[in-house]
């Protein structure tokens, strides 16, 4: 039995919460959101909220039960509050700008790395080293860290590269004379 998927979606206030069949719609002050859930979960709003119940006893029903609730919880956060991720950039020489809306980067290539965002993200740069990223939709923001993350991600000798924040690197031992 999921324990995520028993608890309803409490919609704030300001949020509407539309539901046409299997379609979700969520629409906030920073945005609109939708998503259709799968045919297993059935859908129903009442004073509480949102609920979403297993239409049967199956695997993949009771699968998707957690992760829909989880799901459309994600996106009445989203736009109410909207998502955030930190990246850290760590090395000689290593830093960020904005130029215009893009992301540009200096990462030891020798050239400079250009990322334009996709629709619904947002860069910000407060120091040279730290870079923001910012949207309604989870999903996106966390795919987008990764994506900046992988261009240079750390290395384990000296830990320089692009990191989340508060990440660790485990560090490696050099050569021994």
């Amino acid at each position: 039995m999921s324990r995520i998927g028993k608890k309803p979606v409490a919609v704030p206030a300001g949020v509407t919460l539309k539901v046409d069949g299997q379609t979700i719609s969520v629409k906030g002050p920073k945005g609109e959101l939708s998503w259709t859930v799968v045919e297993e979960i059935v859908i129903s709003q009442d004073d509480t909220g949102l609920v979403l119940k297993p239409r049967d006893e199956s695997t993949r029903a009771r699968a998707m039960w957690g992760l829909s609730r989880t799901l459309v919880a994600n996106m009445v956060q989203g736009v109410t509050a909207g998502y955030e991720q930190s990246l850290e950039l760590v090395g000689v020489g290593y830093r960020a700008a904005m130029k215009g809306d893009h992301l540009g980067m200096q990462l030891g290539f020798s050239h400079e790395v250009d990322i334009p965002p996709p629709p619904g993200i947002v860069f910000s740069v407060g120091k040279p080293t730290e870079v923001k990223i910012s949207g309604i939709d989870k999903q996106l923001v966390g795919e987008m860290a990764a994506r900046i993350r992988k261009i240079r991600p750390p290395e384990p000798y000296k830990g320089k590269g692009v990191r989340y924040a508060g990440e660790t690197v485990r560090r490696k031992e050099g050569k021994k004379k």
